[in-house]
C-alpha cells in the first residue's frame, strides 16, 4: 500500500490574517440561507434523538466507521455522523442502535443545531480537508463563519488532523473564542485508530496532532 503524503502549504506557522478573519466572524452572525435540503435532513437527524440522552456529533463522518467506533465506545450515548457525501455514506458498516448518519452540509447543520438549541456531550472533527494552500484559509472550519456556531454547541470538542498548521491555527481560533485548547501529538498503532485516514496516515509515519477543548 503506497505511502500517504503530507499536506503541501507554503505556510511555514499560522495564516497571518487568522486573527483578523476570526475576529470578524466571531462579531458577525453568519446571514447566508440555509440550503433547502438542509432542514429536512436535520429534522431527520431529530428522530434519532432520545430525551436526556447525550449526543456524540461526528463531523464529516466519510464512510461511518468512525462513527461505528464512537459509537462502541460510547454506548450510553446517541452518536450522529454527518458527512456531505451520499458515496462516502453508501459504504456505511451495519451501526448499532444507538448510531444514525445522516447526508447534510455541516455548515448548515452547525447552525440549525445551534438554532434549535442542541448541547453535544462530544464533539469530533476527524482529519476535516485541510485546506493548505494560504488563499484556502477561509475554506478550514475555524476560519469559515460557521466557526461561532460550532462552538455554540458546546461538549468535548476534538480535532484530529494531520497538518500541523491547521492544528495551531485550530487552538488560536479557540483562544479567540476564550477557550483553551492546546495541540498534542497523538501516539497510536492503526488498529487503534478512529477512523480509516486515521489508520492510513499512521501506518504512513505521519505525525498526528490532537486538539480538545472542553465548551461546557
Amino acid at each position: 500500500m503506497a505511502a500517504s503524503r503530507l499536506p503541501e502549504t507554503a505556510q511555514t506557522g499560522p495564516h497571518p490574517r487568522l486573527g483578523d478573519v476570526v475576529a470578524r466572524h466571531l462579531q458577525s452572525p453568519w446571514q447566508r440561507p440555509v440550503h433547502g435540503y438542509s432542514e429536512p435532513a436535520f429534522e431527520q437527524a431529530g428522530l434519532a434523538l432520545e430525551p436526556g440522552r447525550p449526543i456524540v456529533l461526528d463531523a464529516g463522518c466519510g464512510n461511518a466507521v468512525s462513527t461505528l467506533r464512537l459509537a462502541t465506545l460510547f454506548p450510553d450515548c446517541t452518536v450522529l455522523g454527518i458527512d456531505r457525501s451520499a458515496a462516502r455514506l453508501e459504504r456505511t458498516p451495519p451501526l448499532p442502535d444507538n448510531a444514525h448518519v445522516v447526508r447534510a452540509e455541516l455548515g448548515d447543520f452547525w447552525r440549525l443545531a445551534h438554532g434549535a438549541g442542541w448541547r453535544l456531550d462530544r464533539h469530533y472533527l476527524l482529519y476535516p480537508n485541510p485546506w493548505p494552500k494560504p488563499a484556502q484559509l477561509r475554506r478550514r472550519w475555524h476560519a469559515h463563519p460557521v466557526w461561532p456556531h460550532l462552538l455554540a454547541l458546546g461538549g468535548k470538542l476534538e480535532l484530529r488532523t494531520n497538518f500541523a498548521v491547521y492544528a495551531e491555527e485550530f487552538a488560536l481560533a479557540l483562544a479567540m473564542a476564550g477557550h483553551r485548547g492546546d495541540v498534542q501529538v497523538l501516539s497510536l498503532l492503526p488498529e487503534q485508530a478512529l477512523s480509516p485516514f486515521e489508520a492510513k496516515y499512521a501506518r504512513s509515519g505521519h505525525d498526528l496532532y490532537c486538539v480538545r477543548a472542553c465548551l461546557g
